[in-house]
């Protein structure tokens, strides 16, 4: 038998009890487990892949836009964040059978536009289509734009000319015949002209001589020589099988100027770009196969192969050095200095250039293989390295499909310091590769995947895997893994705007207003400088969207990771392609772990717009805690001192009172 009182307080805390969960500060987490996770379909059940990613509704969570198994039908599928799911938004069908799809606020309306570009026969022309937003959500599908068609290398979008307009670089069908074989789309569209054209084919400011660009290729719009203006990267055919390189440096008014050319190395497959070794520079990283299968687009006897890129390098102190009056290292307050010796070899030095076999990564998986094309899709989808800061640490991680005698399954390669033993590493060598074998069995149980890509499930500050899969399985086309690692350090997050609207906000004719939010474009082009916890202070170097063609799968903002650090970002250099004499600027005291919205001015000397949105941690409401507890407990000791002091002056009060003076009487 309880006691009354007994009773009493047990009544009490049963009723108590749910009030105290409904007050609980901390959210029940929907994945648990220091691995990666499976988290499903997320609501792409469909049948079909996801072509391209893009912030449809201006809300800034990542959507997708799915292409179905009949090649022609798109649906655009939006980011729940409270539903934790994507939904469908909206549908269309294309004609002909669609290669790639590129969105893109072509007519500068604050809102994503559809490029769309597909064939009716593989050998034949591109057809080039572009489908306006709507204002209520949704492609015009009614009223679609007809470009001029172009050749099978499909066509890159750039901002040639400084307007911060999408335009296009690529080849007619007529001019890869021809010596200028360069054609751009000038993007000349006038918003108060009822039947303005979007696209003027014109001649390419290009001067040099130029190429036949290779099908299928790996251009890329990214700054190369170091100014933070973004350069264009093109991959040629010389007509025997062999491939080779120009980059073109971005002059501004002054056009391009051919400024490398070189031969690639035999069996190149795609190239990626990213800052391996974080010096501020983007380097290049590619695979080479001595043999590809046509029927499964497995190569043989592969190697990974990265090339860095040579160039100035971060001053150690904050004034620039200069020897005989050249300058010979960039300060940290003044990154954005072209370097015109900028050069990429492929041979050599391992402080220029490291090789070594997709086999000496998985020496316990027998004779492994690497898929470097998608032989799902007609025709053949590239597959590439992915590269991404998948432990925030600083330096880009990498994401390969390894075909083996028991299927293809993704696998996720760290970047780690170099050691003995470590593959990639010699005695002079910058950074190793170390396959993560511990927690990854969401992967492992993948063994039909067809690609795989990084991407940010509900913009939380982790890159997460987005895994192509054939469906043979049963499992479904698409499976996203959470990269629910714990990791101590930080990351930032950048999107520079186009310049839609003024880079203010965007109204519909019936009045309603907009952010133009998505609408980030190909060519923006960041460096910053940080210090670890040591204090010793690096630089690294993060392009905006420079690839696109062949379903490259790229977000469109900048994603970076900045290692262990107890401080702001120093400096966060900003470029865009507009063509003034400060194409970039320089924000100071950057606070981590946020995201950027860079917003630039076309007039001289006006100031450029930033918005900066924090993420809350899961750590918010612990240091809340804290806080209150804290302030509690001082409170508590400041009463008792308080009292007692209180009752010190009350005794000495009564014992002044009972005092008699003698002297008196």
């Amino acid at each position: 038998m309880l006691c009354l009182r007994c009773k009493f307080t047990l009544y009490f805390w049963l009723l108590a009890l749910p009030t105290t969960f409904a007050i609980w500060p901390f959210e029940t987490k929907r994945f648990s487990g220091n691995s990666l996770l499976n988290a499903g379909s997320l609501g792409l059940n469909d049948p079909g892949r996801v072509v391209a990613f893009g912030d449809f509704n201006g809300d800034q969570f990542l959507d997708v836009l799915m292409l179905g198994n009949d090649r022609r039908t798109l649906s655009v599928y939006l980011w729940n964040h409270e539903e934790y799911t994507f939904q469908k938004s909206s549908s269309m069908k294309h004609p002909n059978d669609i290669y790639n799809v590129v969105p893109g606020d072509f007519t500068h309306s604050g809102k994503l536009d559809l490029l769309v570009m597909s064939g009716s026969w593989a050998s034949g022309p591109l057809d080039l289509s572009v489908y306006p937003a709507r204002a209520d959500g949704g492609f015009d599908v009614k009223n679609p734009f007809y470009v001029e068609s172009s050749s099978q290398s499909q066509p890159i979008p750039l901002d040639l000319n400084g307007d911060m307009k999408i335009d296009l670089l690529g080849m007619t069908a007529s001019s890869q015949h021809n010596s200028e074989t360069f054609q751009t789309w000038k993007n000349v569209w006038n918003a108060s002209q009822p039947h303005s054209p979007l696209f003027e084919v014109a001649d390419s400011p290009f001067h040099g001589s130029q190429c036949i660009i290779s099908n299928p290729h790996s251009n890329a719009v990214v700054d190369l020589d170091g100014d933070c203006l973004a350069d264009v990267f093109l991959v040629c055919d010389n007509g025997n099988g062999m491939k080779y390189f120009q980059i073109w440096v971005n002059n501004k008014d002054d056009g391009f100027a051919l400024a490398h050319q070189g031969s690639l190395p035999s069996g190149v497959q795609s190239i990626t770009f990213a800052d391996i070794d974080r010096d501020g520079t983007i380097d290049m990283v590619f695979t080479t196969c001595s043999s590809v299968s046509s029927s499964s687009g497995v190569g043989s006897n592969c190697y990974i192969n990265i090339a860095f890129n040579q160039q100035l390098p971060l001053c150690a102190t904050a004034q620039p050095a200069f020897t005989k009056g050249i300058r010979t290292c960039r300060s940290p307050d003044n990154l954005c200095v072209a370097d015109p010796n900028f050069k990429f070899e492929f041979s050599g030095d391992p402080d220029v250039f490291v090789r070594f076999q997709v086999s000496a990564l998985f020496p316990d998986v027998s004779t492994p293989s690497l898929l470097v094309q998608d032989t799902t899709s007609s025709p053949s989808i590239p597959v590439a390295i992915k590269l991404g800061d998948a432990n925030l640490d600083g330096f880009p991680d990498m994401l390969l499909v390894v075909s083996t005698s028991q299927g293809r399954t993704p696998k996720m390669v760290y970047s780690v310091p170099c050691a003995r033993g470590i593959i990639g590493c010699d005695a002079n060598g910058k950074r190793g590769w170390q396959v993560v074998k511990k927690g990854v069995e969401s992967l492992e149980e993948v063994k039909d995947a067809r690609g795989i890509s990084f991407v940010d499930m509900d913009e939380d500050g982790t890159l997460d895997l987005m895994v192509h899969r054939t469906g043979d399985s049963g499992q479904g086309n698409i499976l996203f893994v959470q990269n629910n690692f714990y990791y101590d350090a930080f990351f930032l997050k950048a999107i520079v705007l186009n310049g839609a609207c003024n880079n203010g906000w965007c109204y519909t004719k019936d009045g309603q207003k907009y952010h133009p939010f998505g609408v980030s474009y190909s060519g923006a082009s960041y460096k910053y400088t940080v210090l670890d916890l040591s204090g010793r202070r690096s630089a690294a170097q993060v392009g905006q969207l420079p690839q696109t063609s062949y379903h490259a799968l790229q977000s469109p903002y900048s994603f970076f990771g900045l290692g262990r650090t107890n401080n702001y970002i120093e400096n966060l250099f900003v470029g865009s392609t507009i063509h003034l004499e400060n194409h970039y600027i320089n924000m100071e005291g950057v606070i981590p772990n946020s995201k950027v919205v860079i917003l630039p001015s076309a007039t001289e000397g006006e100031a450029w717009k930033r918005e900066l949105f924090l993420r809350p941690g899961d750590w918010i409401p612990w240091v809340t805690v804290t806080v209150v507890a804290g302030t509690a407990l001082l409170a508590i000791v400041v009463l008792v001192l308080h009292l007692n002091e209180k009752r010190e002056d009350e005794l000495e009060r009564r014992r002044v009172s009972h005092h008699i003076n003698f002297d008196a009487l």
